[in-house]
């Protein structure tokens, strides 16, 4: 399968949208009620993008992690509308799972589990659990067929003090946490390769690797595609996600070169391996189709 990542081009036009929230101040105004609103907002139309998926045989999909703003800040039980807001998840989930759909959550950067800062792997490990919350609500099945995908995200005061870090503060996520959390390569030099994380994270804890074929390009080469793609894919029990995307310079040479492109202008490279690819190019479900015309 091949899928997108959160918006969708097309819907977007409609103002369907998955992602409405508010800047703190409005937050701390207008408080859980507001937020109550948004979700139902939120959720309707992640609905109406997965019946617009399955519609179009796009079956993969990452839900947006801003479906629910501000989450750290509060328990789901504690939203003014919740029963609303549960029935609604568990009809989504209904759907995904009636559809045969892949659905998953990459958080953002400011979730570091191996922070060095208490308050911040605090913060990281509720936003976390949050996430594998909204999952279990929907009744998805707990494990990386449906992963949460993360980064180390740092690298102080070095690679292997951080990614201990990182198995250590793992320990303290929710069991539902645990059995869908992945870890994915970077595209710096100075960070993770497939290797650096099978060696500090995978041996450790257990979790797979997602390999990013756009991020191994610029990062550390201690090995070349096939056998960093064979490594990611051996750390999987359920069937392997990875990522997919070309550098923005194609479009214009005057762009960082590990920035992503609107489309898709190289063939994952699969090596005769099956498994699934989320392409992260920022025209979305429109790269999609292009690369499957282009491509296959």
């Amino acid at each position: 399968m091949i899928g997108y990542c959160c918006i969708n081009m097309t819907l977007d036009e409609q103002k369907i949208k998955v992602n409405r929230g508010m800047i703190k101040k409005t937050f701390q105004t207008k408080g859980l009620p507001y937020v109550s609103e948004l979700v139902l907002l939120n959720l309707d139309d992640t609905l109406k993008i997965l019946k617009w998926n399955v519609k179009n045989n796009i079956l993969l999909y990452r839900m947006s992690s801003d479906s629910f703003s501000w989450m750290s800040e509060y328990c789901f039980s504690d939203l003014p509308k919740f029963d609303f807001i549960k029935k609604k998840l568990e009809h989504i989930g209904n759907y995904i799972k009636d559809n045969k759909l892949r659905v998953g959550f990459h958080p953002g950067p400011f979730n570091v589990l191996a922070s060095q800062n208490p308050d911040v792997v605090t913060k990281t490990i509720n936003e976390l659990n949050k996430h594998s919350e909204i999952m279990d609500i929907m009744c998805l099945e707990q494990s990386t067929y449906y992963p949460i995908n993360i980064h180390v995200n740092i690298t102080k005061p070095s690679l292997e003090d951080s990614m201990k870090r990182f198995c250590d503060n793992f320990q303290l996520l929710s069991d539902s946490c645990k059995f869908r959390l992945t870890v994915e390569n970077d595209d710096s030099p100075n960070q993770y390769s497939v290797l650096d994380l099978y060696n500090g994270v995978y041996k450790n804890i257990g979790i797979p690797i997602v390999f990013d074929q756009h991020h191994f390009l610029y990062g550390k080469r201690d090995q070349d595609m096939k056998s960093a793609l064979e490594l990611a894919l051996s750390t999987w029990k359920t069937k392997a996600i990875t990522h997919m995307s070309s550098s923005k310079t194609i479009e214009d040479d005057k762009a960082k070169k590990t920035a992503h492109a609107d489309y898709i202008y190289e063939k994952i490279e699969t090596f005769g391996y099956d498994f699934d690819t989320e392409i992260e190019a920022k025209a979305k479900e429109l790269a999609v189709i292009k690369y499957k015309i282009s491509f296959l």
